[in-house]
């Protein structure tokens, strides 16, 4: 449990400045970081399973690919579900959405909470309910306040519910089905590298320092995903979601960087929402407090 809350904050600390970094890879569009991003870590992900002697994984999963038909229909769905998360990544700093996306990561623990609890049976802790009322007074605030809710919240708070779901359904929640769902968007990842032509190899040409920051967008996003993806096995799916609050503080903290403003009658939806943080990172204390002296009694 205790690595996998590590695990969900160190994510979540590398998608915020990942967050970031797009900005840091003007000229090229959303869809071309995305293309780079997927082109790269894809790679880095072989390699890492392979490092890490999981490659046996891989094999294991075409085997059940071979011999289990819902996987043919399951596969692809499961991809699309995970790389529009993706590309919305990309695109929402670049487009103005980047407090919209936020939003729809500040509502997600509470759509990933509500799937714990229906789909798997799965309970809160008292420090758990607390932190979840408190999020839902923001969200709830935060929608009475718009009287909407914009489609790239709404992408957010409810594709990534059903891609957890169903790699928990049929057992894919592990790093060979991760490299399966990201192996799956490279024709796509190719397609928008491609549809520009030239122009943007012109770019490259122009901006020498490109390619490093291409690489080490790569890098931070293996990194991420592998982080948040071992985390999601570790920890049950409501604790999951709560410890997601920590992404959107930091994307909200990004967004404000990249200019964009909180309004002041937003207050009081965002306020709830980072109590609730603050009352999972004091459970968190009191646990890693408690957690040697049991240790000392055994």
């Amino acid at each position: 449990m205790l690595q996998g809350i590590t695990l969900s904050i160190m994510a979540s600390t590398l998608f915020g400045a990942m967050y970031y970094y797009t900005s840091l890879l003007h000229p090229l569009s959303s869809e071309a970081i995305f293309g780079w991003r997927m082109l790269l870590t894809v790679p880095f992900m072989t390699l890492l399973l392979g490092v890490g002697g999981e490659w046996h994984q891989v094999r294991a999963f075409f085997k059940r690919i071979a011999t289990e038909r819902t996987l043919w229909v399951l596969l692809p769905l499961s991809s699309a579900l995970l790389n529009l998360q993706l590309w919305l990544f990309m695109w929402a700093p670049a487009h103005g959405h980047a407090l919209d996306v936020s939003m729809g990561y500040f509502m997600l623990p509470l759509t990933l909470i509500a799937m714990g609890r229906l789909a798997f049976g799965e309970r809160l802790s008292m420090f758990q309910a607390f932190a979840a009322a408190l999020a839902c007074v923001g969200v709830v605030h935060e929608l009475w306040r718009v009287g909407h809710v914009s489609w790239p919240a709404l992408l957010v708070c409810l594709g990534f519910p059903l891609y957890f779901y169903l790699r928990r359904r049929y057992k894919t929640d592990h790093l060979a089905g991760l490299w399966v769902d990201m192996s799956l968007s490279l024709p796509v990842a190719i397609w928008f590298l491609a549809a520009p032509g030239w122009a943007m190899w012109h770019e490259l040409q122009y901006h020498p320092e490109l390619p490093l920051r291409i690489v080490g967008l790569g890098l931070i996003s293996v990194s991420a995903l592998m982080c948040y993806m071992a985390a999601s096995k570790r920890v049950p799916l409501g604790l999951f979601g709560l410890l997601g609050y920590v992404e959107p503080v930091l994307l909200v903290l990004v967004a404000l960087a990249l200019g964009e403003q909180i309004a002041a009658d937003q207050w009081p939806s965002y306020i709830p929402i980072w109590m609730a943080v603050g009352v999972l990172v004091i459970e968190g204390l009191i646990k890693g407090l408690q957690r040697p002296a049991g240790l000392n009694a055994a």
